[in-house]
C-alpha cells in the first residue's frame, strides 16, 4: 500500500533531524509587493541622489560578497 503524504514528510522530517537540523520559519519582505517595490525605487533613488554615491556604491560592491573569502 503506498505511503501517505503525511507519512512520507513525517519520515523526511525525521531524517532531517537525525541529521542534526531543525525545522524553521522565517518571515520575509514579499518582493512582489508594490509597496515593497515602490520602497526599493525610492531607496535606490536617494542612493543615486547622493553627493557620495561612488563611495556609497564602493562600499556597497565591497560587501556584497561578505564571507565568501572562506
Amino acid at each position: 500500500m503506498p505511503s501517505t503524504v503525511r507519512h512520507r514528510v513525517q519520515t523526511h522530517r525525521a531524517q532531517l533531524r537525525a541529521q542534526g537540523l531543525r525545522p524553521i520559519q522565517i518571515w520575509v519582505p514579499d518582493v512582489r509587493s508594490p509597496t515593497f517595490k515602490e520602497e526599493a525605487r525610492r531607496q535606490s533613488r536617494a542612493v543615486a541622489a547622493a553627493a557620495d554615491e561612488a563611495e556609497t556604491m564602493d562600499f556597497l560592491e565591497d560587501i556584497q560578497d561578505f564571507g565568501d573569502e572562506a
